[in-house]
């Protein structure tokens, strides 16, 4: 099994990161790379299509309101690897009010590439979500 995470602090409080992406159906509302997503099974799972109109499905698995977190499983994508599982995290900064640090992390196990080839991918995906998500508060 192969893992990555990817941190980056956001001008924001962490109340308000988890506000705009705490819901499990909230990609489209700050991640480019998903611009439409639906929530079926009562919000428990989301289609997610990305601008090349690829489908990913994905199962939530956890989720924590207090302590700012989520994770989620996919079920079905175009991405080389099985049993993927990922947690998305605000952590407050010490000291510090108006900025929070953001981790999106995952684990998966690759399926016909290496494992730092999946974790590179996936790397990638977290590193540029989470530049979008600066922009957003940013702006």
């Amino acid at each position: 099994m192969a893992s990555t995470s990817v941190s980056r602090t956001v001008p924001a409080s962490p109340q308000q990161v988890w506000d705009l992406i705490g819901g499990f159906d909230a990609l489209p509302d700050w991640l480019p790379y998903i611009p439409e997503s639906t929530a079926l099974e009562g919000g428990r799972v989301r289609r997610l299509t990305n601008p090349d109109g690829e489908v990913i499905v994905e199962r939530l698995v956890g989720f924590d309101e207090a302590g700012r977190h989520y994770s989620y499983a996919i079920l079905d994508a175009p991405f080389p690897v099985t049993g993927y599982v990922s947690t998305l995290r605000v952590h407050p900064v010490a000291g510090r009010d108006d900025i929070a640090e953001v981790q999106w992390s995952g684990r998966f196990t690759p399926d016909g590439v290496t494992d730092d080839e999946a974790a590179d991918l996936f790397a990638g995906i977290y590193r540029d979500g989470l530049a979008a998500l600066h922009k957003k508060l940013s702006a």
